[in-house]
């Protein structure tokens, strides 16, 4: 049976910036598997962003870091690293490589879960992995992400 955690991060964005929210962040021993993301806000504004999934191959520098929680609590501890907050340097993301894009009104909360068979998988790579970014949005406003995975 895989072993399944989750990641969650709360952050500030700045008007028109590309800014990560999240970073699932991959070791040489395994291939997370990202199957569920959860958007939302918690201002009562009225802002449109525009949301983007792609894959990294250097993990920047994150705000601050989050251990992974586990969702089966007799699960070892995972394996991956989550990075959070405001980044001093954005990760490096693949040229080309959005896996999911969306845009999203900032009073609605949107949630992917990927069909069985489905999920963004990172590489057995260190410090590569898979990061959701605001591309673009019409104002600073607050963003909440939640992430499961499967190693």
């Amino acid at each position: 049976m895989s072993r399944r955690y989750a990641g969650f991060g709360a952050v500030a964005t700045t008007t028109g910036t590309p800014e990560t929210l999240l970073n699932l962040i991959s070791a040489t021993t395994i291939r997370p598997h990202l199957y569920d993301i959860i958007l939302g806000s918690d201002a009562t504004a009225d802002q449109a962003y525009s949301i983007e999934v792609e894959r990294t191959t250097a993990v920047g520098t994150e705000g601050s870091g989050f251990t992974p929680t586990l969702l089966d609590p007799d699960s070892p501890v995972s394996l991956s690293d989550v990075g959070v907050g405001t980044y001093a340097s954005e990760p490096t993301y693949t040229a080309s490589s959005t896996l999911l894009g969306f845009g999203l009104n900032q009073r609605g909360t949107f949630r992917w879960v990927a069909a069985p068979g489905g999920e963004l998988i990172a590489p057995a790579t260190a410090n590569a992995g898979l990061g959701i970014k605001a591309e673009s949005s019409t104002a600073n406003f607050n963003v909440d992400v939640t992430f499961h995975w499967e190693e």
